[in-house]
């Protein structure tokens, strides 16, 4: 699970970096525009797995004997 959502961020983070280095969204050119429900979908996916992400900052407390 860990690794998809990894995944997930590095495509947002790509595609953030092209919108502010080249004003290129490429998830919004393969699925047919910002408005069109697949990129939608696909940008709230991303955003889910940030979220989530957050979760790693905190490592669980597990007691090992």
């Amino acid at each position: 699970m860990r690794y998809a959502v990894l995944i997930l961020i590095i495509i947002g983070a790509l595609n953030w970096g092209l919108i502010g280095f080249f004003g290129f969204d490429l998830v919004a050119s393969i699925f047919g525009g910002q408005l069109s429900l697949i990129s939608r979908i696909i940008f709230a996916v991303v955003g889910v797995a940030g979220i989530y992400a957050i979760s790693f900052l905190f490592p669980s407390k597990t007691v090992t004997e």
